[in-house]
Parts: structure tokens; sequence; C-alpha cells
């Protein structure tokens, strides 16, 4: 049920403690849908995308948000996308791996969440295209780490991610280990949006570009890669790549 409305446009929080059994915690959830959902007899895709308070409200926003709603009004987009808030938790649960100093990895609970608990009643409730082929992931930082692995260990459910500035500094064998998933995910097309900004330091674009060539070697997977020379690491460069990244899903028939 909808229980809060939000300034943002086409935004809803539909609940503001959703239970997540796999890990025993509760989290916001807001949910975008397109105009006239509730009009037209029409179903939709729909993208997954980590740190909710960050995407439709400014007065949510750890600084500046994405403005997704905007971006998507804007280009009359016919999706729906369910934000997931972090939480206190966020280093852990947007990550597969155990960390030395960030603790337990909860990346698979999490996304077991997401696949088993969230997706479910998304599906139920709202005009979804519920196949894989019509279901994405995305985010930024922790949260695109959290996407791309996400995608990649659950290809029966997602098409693809969305990819902003991964922190595969975290694991950086990750290619590796990405590997042979593909192997096994050789009968499961999927679609790879990344970006990166040469200003994020660190070896952001290294990790990335090599996460994008392991990939280019299956032909299951379709790469769009887009470096910025200018790019920082931050909700402004995020924003202005949102459009593309849609744009590139919705002429892959997302």
């Amino acid at each position: 049920m909808e229980v809060t409305k939000h300034s943002a446009v086409n935004v809803t929080v539909i609940d503001e403690a959703f239970p997540m059994p796999q890990l025993g915690r509760t989290r916001r959830i807001w949910l975008y849908k397109p105009e006239k959902h509730d009009e037209l007899n029409k179903t939709y895709p729909v993208i997954y995308m980590q740190d909710g308070q960050n995407l439709f409200d400014e007065s949510n926003a750890f600084g500046e948000e994405w403005e997704v709603d905007e971006t998507l009004n804007a280009v009359s987009a016919k999706c729906i996308v369910v934000g997931i808030d972090n939480g206190e938790n966020r280093m852990n649960e947007y990550n597969f791996e155990d960390h030395k100093e960030y603790g337990d990895g909860e990346g698979e609970k999490y996304i077991q969440f997401i696949v088993e608990t969230l997706k479910p009643y998304i599906d139920k409730n709202y005009k979804t295209k519920p196949e894989r082929e019509h279901t994405h992931i995305a985010g930024s930082s922790m949260g695109g780490l959290i996407s791309l692995y996400g995608a990649m260990h659950f290809a029966e459910t997602f098409g693809g991610a969305g990819v902003f500035s991964p922190s595969l500094w975290l694991v950086p064998d990750a290619p590796k280990k990405f590997q042979r998933i593909a192997r096994k995910n050789s009968h499961l097309p999927q679609r790879f949006y990344f970006y990166g900004g040469a200003q994020e330091g660190g070896d952001m674009l290294t990790h990335i570009n090599n996460m994008a060539k392991m990939l280019h070697q299956f032909p299951q997977y379709c790469i769009d890669l887009h470096i910025d020379p200018y790019g920082d690491h931050s909700e402004y460069r995020w924003r202005t790549m949102f459009q593309s990244y849609y744009t590139w899903l919705s002429h892959g028939n997302l």
C-alpha cells in the first residue's frame, strides 16, 4: 500500500520500513512511475537502484540528488524505478566479500532481498514486465559494485546493470572471479553500462577497463563504456550520465 507522498514528481514512498527478512532489517523504498501509469493498459520494465535517498528528493539526499524523476519525465520514459535506501550497514550490504576493515560481506543476502522479497512485491502490485530482460539494477560507488555483483550472480533475474564509478578497489581480483561466473552464464544475455571519471582518483579507470575487457570476451554480454576525462566521484556526474544510461537501455528494449 502506498503510504507517503513526496514532492518529487511521479514518486511515492511505498513503505518507510519495508521488511528485509534476509538481513533482519527494514528499509525505506521509493517508487517512480511514468505518467499515466495507473490509467494506461501497459506494463513497464523496472530498474532497481541503490542509495534510494539520493535519487529523487534533494531534502533526503547526501549532497545533491540524481534527479532521476526529472530526467525520466523529460524524455517521457516508460519505466518504473525502485529506489532502495541505504542504511548504516551500507559497506556490508553492498559487498559480496568479507573485508578485514569493513567486516562481513552481506551483499548476497541483500540481493536475495531484492530478488526474493522486493521484486515479487513490486511485480504483484504494479504494472511491471517481470521478465529478466526487462529487469535491471543500477547504482554508483558501492552501489555500483553491488549492482555489478547482483547482475552477475543473479543473472536469471537481472538482464544487466548500470555500473557508475564502482568501488572495485575493494575486490581488485573481481574480473578473475567474474570470469568463472560469465562462463556459467553463457546462456543468459546481459547488458552492462559502465561509467567512470578520470578525476576520481585511485585506479578507478583501470578497474573499470579491466572489467569491461573481461566481459567483452563473452558473446552474451553487450557493453557500453563511458569515460569522462573531467568526471569526479559525485552525484552531479552520475546525474548527468543517467539519461545516457536510460537511453541506451531503452534502445535495447529494456
